[in-house]
């Protein structure tokens, strides 16, 4: 179980990492290519490029649960569709100074829903660790003048946050499933969704080398990271990952200084520092209390052994220890002690 923790923070940090280093990328790519337009070439090159994958790695076919494809609709259309479209009217009418701070209030709002929505436990602890790195990354982001221009614009950019909230506290319902799956859908239909959205702008088609260069960005950046993501919500919860995920402004931050030779300043000094201190506060979370699991029947990838108490199953066939397989199965009631996070198997009241 402390093994499937782990697994989850590095898959959060790394996707924070991963969506961190678009934002230096993509500057550079902006001076060739309108916003609305990139938008769509990282998302279909996020979607196409997890397909092809899927297709050399020849991926299983995917079995969700009966209401699996309503939490995967409903995440998708929070976070593909309402929330580019939201933030696209709100960054029209504002500057980009007034949207960079307002931005920060994802995390802030994928926390809220997750403690008190979807109710994933928290303490003191976990709460100032979520403070202190969205308190870094408003500092990150904090311009020498915000301009907000107006209340409708903000409140479309806190939709668009609000709509991405939604977006990941909805994931997190299907996110034992194949995470390239889950990754590769919400690309490709965020991607087509932006690229209708430019072309009805008028948007200018860039040269193909800006777009495969787009497009490779969007495979690493917005799949890989969406991938590693998933798996974070899988042994993290939704809150935990969202925490973790957002220190991605000091990755771009810090790559920034490298490839565009940009300076290391004061700001990104004590954006680092409050950071540092919040991911430190959650990774030295210790949460372990005897709790009872009650019976579940579901389907998603497991492995036997390795400790895992809440897999020890029948089958009809022969499963050697280790192997990883999928199937429909059945969890028995049980009552133990373990340090563990709200993944599927852990939502129970404290």
């Amino acid at each position: 179980m402390t093994r499937g923790i782990d697994h989850g923070v590095v898959a959060a940090l790394a996707a924070a990492a991963l969506f961190g280093a678009s934002t230096p990328l993509a500057k550079l790519l902006l001076t060739h290519v309108s916003p609305w337009l990139l938008a769509a070439l990282l998302y279909l090159g996020s979607g196409i490029g997890l397909w092809l994958v899927r297709r050399v790695r020849h991926a299983p076919p995917v079995c969700l649960e009966r209401n699996g494809w309503g939490w995967l609709a409903g995440a998708i259309i929070a976070g593909g569709i309402i929330g580019p479209v939201l933030l696209l009217f709100g960054l029209s009418a504002m500057p980009a100074s007034g949207a960079s701070l307002l931005l920060n209030a994802e995390g802030v709002l994928t926390a809220l829903l997750a403690w008190f929505a979807f109710k994933e436990n928290f303490d003191r602890r976990i709460a100032l660790g979520m403070f202190a790195i969205i308190t870094g990354a408003i500092v990150l982001s904090w311009p020498g003048e915000a301009h907000f221009a107006g209340a409708w614009p903000a409140l479309a950019v806190l939709g668009a946050c609000l709509a991405w909230a939604i977006d990941n506290n909805l994931t997190r319902k299907v996110s034992l499933v194949d995470a390239s799956f889950i990754a590769m859908t919400k690309g490709l239909v965020a991607g087509a969704t932006n690229l209708v959205l430019a072309l009805a702008t008028h948007a200018t088609w860039p040269e193909i080398g800006t777009v495969l260069w787009a497009a490779l960005l969007g495979f690493a950046s917005y799949g890989a990271s969406l991938t590693l993501f998933v798996i974070g919500l899988r042994h993290l919860g939704t809150a935990r990952t969202g925490a973790y995920f957002s220190v991605a402004p000091f990755f771009g931050a810090a790559l920034a200084i490298v490839l565009l030779d940009e300076s290391l300043t004061l700001k990104l000094l004590v954006a680092a520092g409050l950071m540092a201190i919040g991911v430190w506060l959650h990774l030295t979370e210790q949460h372990e209390h005897e709790h009872t699991h009650e019976s579940l029947e579901h389907v998603h990838e497991h492995v036997h052994g390795e400790g895992d108490e809440h897999h020890d199953h029948g089958h009809n066939e022969p499963v050697l220890p280790g192997t990883r397989h999928t199937h429909l199965h059945r969890h028995e009631p049980i009552r133990h002690s373990h340090p563990h996070f709200p993944d599927a198997h852990h939502l129970h009241s404290h």
